[in-house]
């Protein structure tokens, strides 16, 4: 006789994406960057706000970049795009998860969102923590 257990599924992490899809060269200067955010954390975020560090090709901070990409339903992977002006995309070597400045789930408190964060490109610049 065969006796069989049932154990329980072990629980999906609870994931934000944020991926670099995408840099294109703004005309007169500048760069337009393409973000999808697929949130797989079982949430939707009425806030979401970070600060990039931008670094040039010398690896040196151009500047800091703030992105509010809320609203995030749950589930989705949104598309948001941002410009970041006077520097051309092949002169951006790097952007630094800085600070996660806002992360408010729906109808929630304010929470830290920075250990949810998986963050990667799709690009030759490399986005990091």
């Amino acid at each position: 006789m065969t006796l069989a257990l049932a154990l329980p599924a072990a629980a999906a992490p609870e994931r934000l994406t944020v991926e670099l899809n995408k840099l294109e060269q703004i005309d007169g200067g500048g760069c337009r960057a393409f973000f999808l955010f697929r949130n797989e954390t079982g949430k939707s975020f009425e806030g979401f706000e970070m600060s990039l560090a931008i670094l040039d090709g010398k690896g040196v901070i151009d500047r800091l970049l703030s992105i509010d990409a809320a609203p995030l339903p749950v589930a989705r992977t949104t598309l948001k795009l941002f410009e970041i002006p006077d520097i051309a995309c092949s002169d951006i070597s790097e952007m630094l998860l800085h600070e996660v400045t806002a992360c408010r789930p729906q109808n929630e408190d304010e929470m830290d969102c920075f250990e949810i964060l998986d963050l990667t490109s799709k690009t030759p610049t490399a986005l990091v923590k």
